[in-house]
């Protein structure tokens, strides 16, 4: 890893085995353009990895996270993920997408599968990589639910 790494706080937010993700924008340049990803961003200077999950999290869709749950850390050659999670208390339509293409609830299916209609885009879209692998981590060690 090398001092280029970006860090950001991205939370696996869930509500009676469906997942909340983001379908981000379609915009060549950013990582994974028009998959489906967490919401989370990037680690401002001088911020906890939590603050900034809490932070990104009302900025992107307007939810107040009460508190989060470290899950853990992935790091490839361009990023570090610091990974939260929490249960998500609203229904979907009381969130307000203030960034990204699209989002929905994901089922388990969804995230094993890789993919996920989107009503925004009109078409099946995939899961990032990096995401799938996150989320299905996640599902095997929560398997008791």
């Amino acid at each position: 890893m090398n001092n280029e790494s970006v860090h950001v706080a991205i939370a696996i937010l869930y509500q009676q085995n469906k997942f909340l993700m983001q379908l981000r924008d379609n915009i060549p340049g950013i990582l994974y353009p028009g998959y489906w990803a967490l919401f989370g961003g990037h680690i401002e200077p001088g911020e906890t990895p939590e603050v900034a999950v809490k932070r990104e999290i009302l900025e992107e869709i307007g939810y107040n996270l009460p508190s989060v749950v470290e899950f853990g850390c992935y790091t490839d050659e361009r990023v570090v993920r610091h990974v939260f999670h929490a249960p998500l208390s609203v229904e979907l339509n009381q969130l307000v997408l203030n960034e990204g293409w699209d989002m929905g609830l994901l089922t388990l299916e969804n995230i094993y599968q890789g993919s996920c209609y989107s009503q925004n885009a009109g078409e099946v879209r995939p899961l990032g990589n990096m995401h799938q692998k996150i989320m299905l981590d996640f599902i095997r060690t929560n398997q008791q639910t």
